[in-house]
């Protein structure tokens, strides 16, 4: 099932059609509501598939990878990935260690990967403009390559972090926002690396997007931060 079929809407629809087609299906399945209908899982396809095609520009690259025949990349396994993040934050918010406070758990967990994760995505735009200079000069490739290589360092740190110590309950939310986040960023890393060997800018522009993806699911883990303290 592809990401139009699970919002239940067709591929030509318009963004205004398919933000209306997601509001109705999440009021439909939304595990807090008193519906008989409710569906946890289905809202984690609903979400999976509205961060996508939700949007114009990450829809756009969606759209050709379909028609490429490409169903095996990024887009779809994260969905599966989506899934098994949100049953895992779910169990840890079921069995999270009541010896881990929040205040311990924002400071030993949250704090270091937000700052690990600022130091992966800040830099993006200053390095992709010094290498739009001469894409080609194997001195500015190489120099793109070098930061790519910390940002994957930077990543499992982030990564092994993360799984280090289970979250508190009422910072689920927040853990399973860093994970999808996490994600998006190792993903972004693979496709940017991709274009420094081919110089495909297709590669360039996908890792742009993912990485604009994981910066506004870093955005939205500071918010749920706020709203809990």
């Amino acid at each position: 099932m592809n990401h139009y079929q699970t919002l239940q809407v067709n591929s030509q629809a318009t963004q205004q059609e398919i933000k209306q087609a997601y509001r109705r299906l999440a009021k439909q399945f939304h595990p807090d509501s008193q519906r008989e209908t409710k569906n946890c899982d289905r809202i984690i396809a609903l979400n999976a598939a509205y961060e996508i095609i939700g949007n114009s520009k990450s829809r756009r690259l969606y759209d050709r990878q379909q028609q490429l025949g490409q169903t095996n990349d990024f887009f779809v396994s994260r969905q599966t990935r989506n899934a098994a993040a949100q049953k895992q934050y779910q169990q840890r918010k079921a069995n999270a260690n009541p010896e881990i406070t929040y205040q311990q758990w924002l400071r030993e967990i949250y704090h270091p990967i937000c700052f690990l994760v600022e130091k992966i995505l800040q830099p993006l735009e200053m390095e992709i403009e010094e290498l739009s200079a001469d894409p080609f000069d194997d001195d500015l490739m190489e120099s793109f390559a070098t930061y790519l290589d910390t940002c994957n360092d930077y990543w499992q740190q982030a990564q092994q972090k993360l799984a280090s110590k289970p979250n508190p309950p009422q910072l689920a939310g927040v853990a399973a926002n860093l994970y999808y986040c996490l994600n998006h960023i190792g993903d972004g890393i693979k496709e940017l690396q991709w274009f420094t060997m081919n110089y495909n800018d297709q590669y360039l522009h996908t890792g742009q997007e993912i990485f604009r993806i994981a910066g506004k699911l870093h955005l939205q883990a500071q918010e749920r931060v706020h709203s809990v303290l």
